[in-house]
C-alpha cells in the first residue's frame, strides 16, 4: 500500500521548509524497503514477554536505544507513504507502521529482547500518531499534571504527590515539535518569537508551554490534564473534599442562582469544583463560558463556547478576556461563566453579575475570602479604572454572593476549606461571614491530615429569601444544622 516517498508532512519531521526530518539517522538503505519474512532468529512483537516488566514510561533507556530508534525512524519516513497512512483509522495505521518497522529490523540484522523491540514500536507509533513519549501518560487515568522540563526530565503528579519518571525525548527538537503539534491543533503557534503558548488537548486537558530562549534547559510544557469521568459533588463528598451537608449546601447555591466566585490557590481544584457547581444550573438556561483555554465540561444544552486568540505573526488579532466578557453581554446570556479572572475582565464580569445576569460564576487565584476580594479590587485597578477605593468595593460586595475557597493541603489533598458570605461595606471595610468552614485537627501516623467540616452556626444567610424563593431554604437550614455537628474527615 505505502510507496517510498520523501520526508515531507512527517509528524517528526523538521517545518516543511527545511525538508529532512529532525532525528538524526544514519542514511537510508539503498533500496526501499520491502515486505520480506522474518527470519526465525528475530524474535516475534507479538510472542509474550518471558517476565513481566516495568511500564515503558518508568524503565530507563540506553543510548544504544535511541540510537536504534533514530536509524529506524529515518528508514521508516524513506519506505512510508505518510498522505497514504493519513487516510487509515487509527488503529490501522498503527498495525501498518509495526509491520514496516518490524521489517526494518529484519532487514537491517537489528538484535533486541522481546521487551526492547515491543518499545520500539510502541514508541515510533507514538512519534509518527500522537505525542510520541508523553503519550503513555496521557493514557494514565491516575495522573493529574504532567511536567516537562527539558528533553531528560519529566516529572508526574499522581495523589497530589510529584516524582520523577523515566521518560525523556530524543532532544530539544523532538520536544519542540511535540509542543508546536499541540498548540497547533488549536490555531496557535510557539515558537522562538513566541515563547509562551497556552493551549488544550481534544480532550480538554490544558497546555502550557514556554520555549527557549525564555526557558533556559530547553521547552517546559506543563499539562493539567482532565479526567474523562466528570466529576460531582458526590464524588467530591467520597474524596473528603466537603462533607455531605457542605455539598449540599453548594448544590442549594447553585440552583438558587448565586453570583459565586471560586477563590483558591493553583492546583487547588478550582475548576474541577466550577464544573461541579454548573451541573445545578437548569437545563432551559442561555449559558456562555469564556476562557483562556477551553476547558469547563457543562452537561447543559444550551451553552456558548467562547476562547481568547493570541496575536498573529504581525502581533495582530488578539482577542482578549475583556472582549469576551464585553461581547458576551450582548448575546444575550443568562449565565456568564468565566473560567478564570487574572485580570481587568473581572469589572465586565461584576457588572455582569450586578445587571441581571444573576447565578453567573467564575474562578480566582487567591488563598482566602479575604485575599480574593483585595485581589478583585487590585485588578479593577490594574485595568486603569480611575473610580474611588470606595466605590470599587461597593461594586464588588454588591456583585458577589458566595466566596468558595479550595485549597490543596500539605499532604497532597484538596478541601473545600470556606463557603463565605459577602455581606456589604461597613465604612470602607467589606463584610463577609463563613458559613461552612474545614477545620485542620492533627494527622495520623501516614501523615494524612484529619480535620472536618462544620457549620459556624449561622441561623440565616444572606440568601435565605432567594432559597426560599426557589422552595430550597428548609434543605438549606437542614445542611446548616447538621453541618453544625460535623465529626472528624480522613
Amino acid at each position: 500500500m505505502f510507496g517510498k516517498r520523501g520526508n515531507s508532512g512527517s509528524g517528526f519531521g523538521r517545518p516543511p521548509s527545511s525538508g529532512a526530518p529532525t532525528l538524526d539517522r544514519a542514511p537510508p538503505a539503498a533500496a526501499p524497503v520491502a515486505r520480506a519474512p522474518e527470519p526465525a532468529r528475530v524474535p516475534s512483537v507479538s510472542s509474550p514477554p518471558l517476565a513481566p516488566s516495568a511500564p515503558a514510561e518508568d524503565r530507563q533507556r540506553s543510548s544504544s536505544f535511541y540510537e536504534t530508534k533514530s536509524q529506524v525512524f529515518g528508514a521508516l519516513i524513506e519506505a512510508i507513504d505518510l498522505s497514504q497512512l493519513a487516510k487509515l483509522d487509527a488503529q490501522s495505521a498503527r498495525e501498518e507502521i509495526r509491520d514496516i518497522v518490524n521489517e526494518i529490523i529484519t532487514i537491517k540484522n537489528i538484535v533486541m529482547s522481546i521487551a526492547e523491540q515491543e518499545d520500539l514500536l510502541e514508541d515510533i507509533c507514538n512519534d509518527v500518531l500522537g505525542y510520541g513519549p508523553l503519550e503513555p501518560l496521557l493514557a494514565r487515568d491516575d495522573i493529574a499534571d504532567i511536567m516537562v522540563n527539558g528533553p531528560s526530565t519529566v516529572y508526574i503528579e499522581v495523589n497530589g504527590k510529584i516524582s520523577k519518571t523515566g521518560v525523556r525525548f530524543r532532544d530539544g527538537a523532538q520536544l519542540m515539535n511535540i509542543c508546536q503539534r499541540i498548540v497547533s491543533q488549536v490555531g496557535r503557534r510557539v515558537d522562538e518569537s513566541s515563547p509562551i503558548c497556552d493551549a488544550r488537548l481534544p480532550d480538554g486537558s490544558r497546555v502550557n508551554v514556554i520555549a527557549p530562549p525564555l526557558a533556559i534547559d530547553g521547552a517546559a510544557l506543563t499539562i493539567r490534564k482532565f479526567k474523562k469521568d466528570k466529576l460531582t459533588l458526590e464524588q467530591l463528598v467520597k474524596f473528603g473534599s466537603i462533607s455531605p451537608e457542605g455539598a449540599e449546601i453548594l448544590r442549594i447555591i447553585g440552583r438558587v442562582r448565586c453570583n459565586v466566585v471560586v477563590s483558591g490557590g493553583t492546583g487547588s481544584g478550582k475548576t474541577t469544583l466550577l464544573n461541579c457547581l454548573t451541573r445545578y444550573i437548569d437545563s432551559d438556561e442561555r449559558i456562555i463560558t469564556c476562557e483562556d483555554a477551553a476547558e469547563l465540561q457543562l452537561q447543559q444544552p444550551h451553552v456558548v463556547r467562547l476562547e481568547t486568540r493570541p496575536p498573529n505573526l504581525e502581533g495582530e488579532g488578539r482577542v482578549t478576556m475583556t472582549d469576551l466578557v464585553k461581547n458576551c453581554l450582548r448575546m444575550r446570556p443568562e449565565r456568564i461563566i468565566v473560567g478564570e479572572v487574572r485580570g481587568p475582565e473581572v469589572f465586565d464580569l461584576l457588572q455582569a453579575m450586578n445587571t441581571g445576569h444573576d447565578g453567573s460564576m467564575g474562578t480566582i487565584h487567591a488563598n482566602s475570602p479575604r485575599e480574593c476580594l483585595s485581589r478583585m479590587e487590585s485588578m479593577i485597578a490594574m485595568g486603569g479604572y480611575s473610580l474611588p477605593a470606595k466605590t470599587v468595593r461597593e461594586i464588588i460586595v454588591g456583585s458577589v454572593d458566595v466566596i468558595v475557597q479550595a485549597a490543596r493541603l500539605r499532604d497532597g489533598s484538596r478541601r473545600i476549606t470556606h463557603i463565605t458570605e459577602v455581606l456589604g461595606l461597613e465604612g470602607d471595610t467589606p463584610i463577609t461571614q463563613d458559613l461552612f468552614v474545614y477545620e485542620m485537627l492533627g494527622e495520623d501516623e501516614n501523615g494524612k491530615i484529619i480535620g472536618r467540616h462544620r457549620s459556624t452556626g449561622i441561623g440565616r444567610p444572606k440568601f435565605w429569601d432567594r432559597a426560599r424563593y426557589y422552595n430550597e431554604d428548609k434543605r438549606l437550614a437542614a445542611a446548616l444544622d447538621a453541618a453544625d455537628a460535623g465529626e472528624p474527615m480522613r
